[in-house]
């Protein structure tokens, strides 16, 4: 059995910002990733992030990867990577089982663990929402930028947060047809600098209105898309059939919290977070000794905040092992404050409203 100090399960974007703060602190770590690449779902994203220069404003999404991947290889004595490794079992006694590429178990006994597991797509339920041609936003990127192929010449988005305004800019920027976006709630849910993008090129952005079915047999070929009332109840009369070959879902995200279920962590549902999410204090430590979280698996926000929030528990993990960062007071308030920052202003209210039903209005 491999034993290590910290064990971080997740090679994205909280996960290696932790990995770095934790090496540059004196603690050795080993990062499971399922996939083959490290970087989460930045290796996936081309648009410029907002935010400060801390947070790397102004810079792609693929290029920040490649930032925080290469900070962790300047500490590679520290810093110890098992990709396209899944854990399977996470014990009390801190045991982790894992299965590697070639199927083969092995276990891990570590004295922290971090889960930074990230967060995974919802779901829309409707009729025919199984054809081919029907993907998930994180889909659409990856066979895009990841590998150059696109879903379809004839695209609608369901779902106007963030995500689906990026991605149907990106699919525009890759010559495919946008031909609507449309969105369940009266008002649209991401930036507006997005969503003008969108408008300025022609995009029609159809508020309190949803998909109703697929239709196709061996892929999708249309859609019937149905206007919604105050109350969310289809209005008769309204539907409308639209052409397409590819239809992109994009309507949130989850935590991905299962393992922390699996180790006994305390879990709450709070909805402005995601979903269910584990009940953490102010140093991101779970219910459970020494079992810490970082990123969208504690609550769903930018990725701008995951990093930040890796730095920060990186930190707290190495003084808790008896290994304070010589700098750990000022990189604290720095990393609490970008928090703060990121989390200020109206885009900010879901994650202020969540955090104060999560941890109590003293905390938040």
């Amino acid at each position: 059995m491999q034993h290590v100090d910290l064990l971080i399960i997740g090679g994205g974007p909280s996960g290696l910002s932790a990995a770095k703060m934790a090496a540059e602190s004196g603690v050795k770590s080993l990062v499971i990733e399922r996939n083959s690449k490290i970087g989460g779902q930045l290796v996936k994203q081309t648009h410029m992030f907002f935010g400060s220069e801390k947070q790397y404003a102004k810079t792609r999404g693929i290029n920040i990867a490649e930032i925080l991947i290469q900070d962790c290889m300047e500490h590679k004595d520290m810093i110890s990577f098992m990709t396209e490794t899944t854990v399977v079992g996470l014990y009390p006694d801190y045991v982790v089982t894992v299965m590697d590429r070639n199927h083969q178990y092995s276990k891990i006994k570590a004295k922290t663990i971090l889960i930074a597991t990230g967060a995974s797509e919802k779901v829309l339920a409707f009729e025919n929402n199984d054809l081919p041609g029907i993907y998930g936003a994180g889909a659409v990127q990856t066979l895009m930028n990841v590998h150059g192929v696109l879903p379809g010449q004839d695209v609608v988005m369901v779902g106007s947060g963030n995500i689906g305004l990026i991605v149907s800019y990106q699919l525009m920027q890759a010559g495919v047809n946008v031909k609507r976006v449309i969105e369940a709630s009266s008002v649209i849910g991401g930036y507006k600098v997005h969503a003008s993008k969108l408008k300025r090129l022609g995009v029609d952005i159809q508020t309190q209105t949803t998909i109703k079915r697929a239709n196709g047999k061996e892929a999708v070929s249309s859609i019937i898309v149905q206007r919604l009332d105050d109350d969310w109840t289809f209005v008769p009369g309204t539907e409308e059939e639209i052409s397409v070959d590819a239809v992109c879902v994009s309507v949130g995200l989850s935590p991905l919290s299962n393992l922390l279920s699996m180790m006994g962590c305390e879990m709450k549902y709070v909805s402005a977070l995601g979903g269910h999410v584990p009940v953490i204090d102010q140093s991101h430590e779970t219910s459970v000794d020494n079992i810490f979280v970082a990123g969208d698996v504690c609550g769903v926000e930018e990725a701008s905040s995951a990093i930040v929030e890796g730095y920060y528990v990186g930190l707290i993990i190495g003084n808790k092992l008896g290994k304070p960062h010589p700098h750990y007071e000022h990189l604290i308030q720095d990393f609490s404050q970008q928090l703060d920052n990121l989390r200020s202003g109206p885009f900010g209210e879901k994650t202020r409203t969540g955090l104060k039903e999560l941890r109590g209005d003293q905390h938040a």
